[in-house]
């Protein structure tokens, strides 16, 4: 295997652990099937461990996802109500590929651009040309590594957004991931604005 599926497989084998199968209302070696291709397509690439395996909205609804994020058997919260949650969606360019999972490569929780407005912050990592990550794969990144919350920062999501204009954003509070959102206009210094270098589906590989 390489590194990559390597990784993606670890990286399902702890969501399966988390109950995402339940969320999906499906067993978990119906679950795990769903992964299969990705994760076979990932066997033939040179990439390294530095990916993100994201299962889409359409696989496990997002609403539910943080209280199954933890630091140190704290349980991620929300005040949002789900509806709330539900709303925020990917902007244009930033729509997941096709399939049930897909990966992020080389994810970062943004902490270049920490206490920066989200507008500010978005033309600066197109600038950078990289590509802000959305509500989903910002909960992927807080559920795969949750201490990057505590040794790095907290982050906003800019690959999304409700119809109001806010940002989701996840950050440390009462020692636990917590799921919010920010105006457009705001900056926090506890917050960087998340990133990655590309997407890729299992079409992609082919």
């Amino acid at each position: 295997m390489s590194k990559a599926s390597e990784e993606a497989q670890r990286q399902l084998d702890r969501i399966v652990a988390l109950g995402y199968p339940d969320v999906a209302d499906m067993s978990a070696a119906a679950f795990r099937a769903l992964a299969r291709p990705l994760i076979a397509a990932l066997e033939r690439t040179d990439l390294d461990g530095r990916i993100l395996l994201v299962p889409t909205r359409e696989l496990v609804s997002p609403e539910s996802l943080i209280a199954r994020t933890s630091i140190n058997r704290m349980a991620g919260f929300t005040t949002m109500p789900p509806r709330d949650i539900a709303s925020f969606l990917p902007q244009d360019g930033f729509e997941p590929p096709e399939g049930p999972f897909y990966i992020v490569v080389e994810p970062h929780t943004g902490t270049k651009y920490t206490n920066r407005e989200p507008d500010v912050a978005r033309k600066l990592i197109d600038s950078d040309e990289r590509i802000p990550l959305t509500l989903e794969e910002g909960l992927a990144l807080a559920t795969q590594h949750p201490n990057w919350l505590r040794e790095k920062n907290g982050f906003n999501l800019l690959g999304s957004r409700s119809a109001d204009g806010r940002v989701p954003s996840i950050w440390m509070s009462q020692n636990a991931p917590r799921l919010g959102a920010v105006w457009p206009n705001s900056r926090h210094t506890w917050l960087g604005n998340a990133f990655c270098m590309a997407r890729r589906g299992v079409s992609l590989f082919r």
